[in-house]
């Protein structure tokens, strides 16, 4: 059961996230971190009564209520993965605001708001490093360069290991 829900714990919140997690347990905290993956993700999240998507829904509105801030920012990140959009994500968040007080909402909606400009760096990041370019075509090897089409339809390529404004510099005067 363990094993089932490490895979869905991953895939909902993020290899990297869980890895580092894991990495950080220690022997006080390991048994909890065990016992969540297994049981939480494991036994619940497998289950076949409710789809991820509806799972992400209840899951947000229990931790908008609890008002649990650092669990909340996770699932919003999970839920906007299992399909949902940031409205209605804020619908999510409204009826927290209105069933378990204005102050529960406002901090909702807060770390919400963090987690989209969290989730939108992390986007904005991996498309910057995709698309840096440089002159020469003849130069492009997939596996050492990003692409990045220029409006004329050219495709220029760039190392990815060279700085994003050393590409801008070099190629800007050739757009």
């Amino acid at each position: 059961m363990f094993e089932k829900g490490l895979k869905v714990r991953k895939e909902v919140l993020g290899e990297d996230y869980v890895n580092k997690s894991i990495a950080g347990a220690d022997e006080f905290t390991r048994t909890m971190a065990e016992w969540s993956t297994e049981f939480c993700w494991g036994a619940l999240w497998t289950r076949p009564g409710l789809d991820r998507r509806t799972r992400s829904i209840v899951n947000l509105a229990m931790l908008g209520a609890l008002n649990r801030p650092h669990e909340l920012k996770l699932h919003v990140k999970g839920a906007l993965k299992n399909g949902l959009t940031k409205d209605e994500i804020k619908e999510i968040l409204l009826q927290v605001a209105v069933y378990c007080g204005i102050p529960s909402g406002i901090d909702a909606f807060r770390n919400a708001r963090e987690a989209f400009k969290e989730v939108e760096g992390e986007k904005h990041k991996n498309e910057s490093d995709r698309n840096i370019a440089c002159a020469d075509p003849l130069e492009h090897d997939p596996e050492k360069h990003a692409l990045g089409p220029r409006p004329d339809g050219w495709v220029p390529v760039f190392p990815r290991d060279k700085r994003e404004a050393f590409a801008r510099r070099s190629c800007s005067n050739k757009r």
